[in-house]
């Protein structure tokens, strides 16, 4: 069969394409992926059929996300809740087996959860960030241009600071929408936080981290010439809402990048179905290279070409955009699922494994984002000479190195639609999977 056309609305080919490939690893993304994006995380809701289907695809299936796993605000207090008591997810394997916190918190799917390669003393200064991510709060909003009374403050801070075990985070949305008559006021607690968590970094090299740590934007502009993450400011732009640009500031370890995970998922995936880690047992994102040409040669290096799996790579944060302030400027292309995507794209072309990208459109939630442009999508599926790119403004563009093979722009529903559809056509004809053990 033929490749499928970039940005493809043909969900009919592509399940029938993967439906018919034994050798598949699926690795996705989660908030606006199987979920909706919403501005408070502890409102996220997972239907019981996608919990499912993933059961079914053992070994074959891993998240990779920026979120976490456990704690007040983890997904698996969200899967927990679909049972008649907590303690059923775990006996039935039904907890979401993969990475979280970009990449150092690996769970299997009784929910077994480690962090290779974490110190102790990494995540103790990890454990005090929500606390002074509150207090930082505290003290701003008390004061002009703020001025925010003390109970409203209290309701807002709750909502926004996240105490994740392994990326704590300041989650912004309830300020935009608490400010969206005032956007003025939401650009300037952005640079303000942008600065509390610059002086986060400092304070881990003070106590002894130096390098322990990076600040995640989601979404951001993507990287500057000394490779951190750029944030990207809210712009008004007139339209329904305007854009938040950045919603979450994430202290996040050192190797916490989605596309390392990647090959820690692929070392692991190899040992389940050969009883062999290509990258070594003790291997993860801590001790991984952090640019993709090293990350792709680790893979040529370690990774028989005759067992690699068709990986299918499934995000929802992918952006592209000029700064409307300069528009000679060059493109900024960031987002938090572009960068284990485009190695999901490469392995593909370097392993010749059939590689697909997928594309959730995600803008339907409650956090604003760019979304497709379906109709202009349909009629380019018709016509190739009608241009695509104004379909993906804010997504790619033209020079984008990154495809996305095809696209779902009903969002998530759409695409649990499809996966469940996949899996149970896959379970009743692939081969059944090795006893999960360790790595499931």
């Amino acid at each position: 069969m033929p490749p499928t056309r970039p940005f493809s609305l043909d969900h009919a080919r592509l399940l029938d394409e993967l439906a018919a490939t034994d050798n598949l690893l699926i690795i996705q993304d989660l908030d606006g992926v199987c979920m909706g994006l919403v501005g408070d995380p502890l409102t996220r809701r997972l239907e019981r059929r996608y919990l499912d289907a993933a059961r079914q695809l053992d070994g074959h299936f891993f998240v990779l996300t920026n979120g976490e796993h456990i704690g007040s605000r983890g997904v698996n207090g969200i899967v927990e809740a679909l049972f008649e008591t907590p303690d059923r997810a775990g006996e039935q394997g039904r907890y979401l087996p993969g990475l979280a916190a970009g990449g150092v918190q690996w769970q299997d799917r009784f929910g077994s959860v480690s962090h290779p390669g974490v110190t102790d003393a990494e995540l103790a200064f990890l454990e005090a960030f929500p606390a002074q991510a509150e207090a930082f709060l505290d003290a701003l909003l008390s004061r002009p241009p703020y001025g925010l009374p003390a109970d409203v403050r209290r309701d807002l801070i709750a909502a926004a600071v996240l105490d994740n075990l392994a990326s704590p985070t300041l989650n912004l949305n309830v300020f935009y929408r608490h400010w969206r008559d005032a956007p003025a006021r939401y650009r300037a607690l952005q640079i303000a936080a942008a600065d509390f968590m610059r002086e986060r970094l400092e304070a881990a090299g003070q106590a002894g981290l130096d390098d322990a740590f990076f600040i995640h934007y989601a979404p951001n502009a993507g990287r500057d010439a000394q490779g951190n993450e750029r944030l990207r400011e809210s712009v008004d732009d007139g339209s329904n809402g305007g854009n938040a640009g950045t919603t979450d500031f994430q202290l996040m370890l050192r190797g916490a990048v989605k596309e390392v995970g990647v090959l820690v998922i692929l070392n692991r995936y190899y040992h389940r179905h050969t009883g062999h880690y290509p990258l070594g047992e003790a291997f993860n994102a801590r001790e991984a290279p952090r640019d993709h040409a090293a990350l792709l040669q680790l893979a040529r290096e370690h990774f028989d070409p005759a067992l690699m799996p068709r990986i299918v790579g499934v995000g929802d944060t992918v952006t592209s955009f000029i700064q409307p302030d300069d528009p000679q400027a060059e493109r900024q292309r960031g987002g938090s699922d572009r960068g284990f995507l485009t190695l999901v794209q490469q392995l593909g072309d370097a392993f010749d494994s059939g590689n697909r990208v997928l594309y959730v459109d995600s803008s339907g939630g409650e956090v604003r984002r760019a979304g497709v442009d379906i109709e202009r999508l349909s009629r380019h599926a018709e016509n190739p000479d009608i241009d695509v790119w104004p379909a993906l403004e804010g997504i790619s563009d033209a020079d984008d190195p990154l495809t996305l093979d095809v696209i779902f722009p009903h969002g998530h529903s759409q695409y649990i639609d499809f996966f469940c559809t996949l899996t149970a056509r896959w379970a009743s004809t692939a081969p059944q999977p090795a006893p999960s053990g360790y790595d499931g």
